[in-house]
């Protein structure tokens, strides 16, 4: 079969202790699942089910990058989150075999154009434009899931500019990582090289050009970001 023109490779992450990367596949993100984090967005925790919202390959950026301040937005927002790395298939998957599918964990940032977000919110219209874009994915290293163990009261924490912003434990996620993969493969066919944005704590906020984002979870590879001049 020809093409009409050259697709560009999947994404790939560096998986720590391998030589092999994690080529990524699809990126689900769940919203609101720290209940502080909620309320600064203006709404009540709740249990009725995750808010899941998805990214595109495209907004995939690695760890150590600068990129430009995103188009489009006056007030583009940090989000510093637990991302799963599924390494197995998975539909329909008991709870209690839900971390089975796991093949590692890392850091990530969902950059959020906040004011996009909120203008479609407020119209009872699709996230789309807020979530997802060029760079809005931003990725660490994964660990394996061996070696990171199961997540539990790790502390999830991002500074900008050497300032604490985000200060956390991921025992305080409103659907734990083992329901979120259970809950999300009644929705999907899990695959490997699918990738999960957590949730993010209280305390996001607005960057800017010249700040430097370091995102980091107790016993995973660090997540570093600059932020350039728009183009």
């Amino acid at each position: 079969m020809k093409l009409l023109f050259d697709l560009p490779l999947r994404p790939a992450l560096e998986m720590l202790g391998s030589e092999a990367r994690f080529p990524v596949g699809r990126i689900f993100c769940v919203g609101q699942n720290y209940a502080a984090h909620a309320r600064e967005m203006g709404f009540e925790p709740q249990r009725d089910a995750p808010i899941w919202f998805t990214k595109s390959t495209a907004a995939v950026c690695h760890s150590g990058a600068t990129i430009a301040y995103p188009p489009g937005t006056s007030n583009c927002h940090y989000e510093c989150e637990l991302v799963v790395a599924i390494g197995a298939p998975a539909f329909r998957i008991d709870l209690a075999e839900a971390l089975s599918v796991v093949a590692g964990y890392g850091v990530g940032i969902d950059l959020t154009r906040r004011d996009l977000q909120n203008k479609a919110r407020d119209k009872g219209l699709p996230w789309d434009t807020g979530k997802d874009f060029e760079n809005a994915a931003v990725l660490a290293p994964l660990t394996p899931a061996a070696t990171f163990g199961n997540p539990g009261s790790q502390r999830i924490r991002l500074t900008q500019n050497g300032e604490v912003r985000q200060d956390a434990d991921l025992s305080q996620l409103i659907w734990s990582v083992s329901e979120l993969i259970a809950e999300l493969s009644r929705l999907y066919h899990l695959m490997p090289g699918d990738l999960i944005f957590t949730g993010t704590p209280a305390g996001v906020g607005p960057i800017a050009p010249g700040d430097r984002l370091v995102g980091s979870i107790d016993g995973l590879a660090d997540l570093t970001l600059a932020i350039g001049e728009p183009e």
